[in-house]
């Protein structure tokens, strides 16, 4: 992949990053404990936490790193932190040709669902 078409899609992912964070960082605890619209089984924060799993599993692979468990906090507040945080290391690690898009894919399916 060239650079240009690699950082056109790390922009796409933060772009992405940004207008989920921006749909959701005013939302109170309760917000977060609803069943997502797309998901009606699941709470909100269970999609994004999901979300920032995926995305952590990622860059692991990324930085051929074991996956880790990312902790769900007790606080769903924090979920913004950890995607923000998350999706940046994962546009830093420079993962194989496809991975930055189907993240991008994954961050949009899950602001839908929200």
């Amino acid at each position: 992949m060239s650079p240009l078409v690699e950082t056109a899609s790390r922009d796409e992912l933060s772009r992405e990053v940004d207008r989920l964070i921006d749909q959701v960082r005013h939302w109170t605890p309760a917000r977060w404990a609803d069943s997502a619209a797309g998901a009606p089984d699941r709470s909100r924060g269970d999609l994004v936490h999901d979300l920032v799993q995926r995305l952590a599993d990622r860059c692991a692979q990324a930085e051929g790193e074991p996956r880790r468990r990312v902790p769900r906090l007790d606080n769903d507040l924090a979920l913004v932190d950890q995607l923000r945080v998350i999706a940046a290391d994962l546009a830093a690690a420079r993962p194989a040709e496809g991975v930055i898009a189907s993240a991008v894919a994954d961050v949009v399916a899950v602001r839908r669902m929200l």
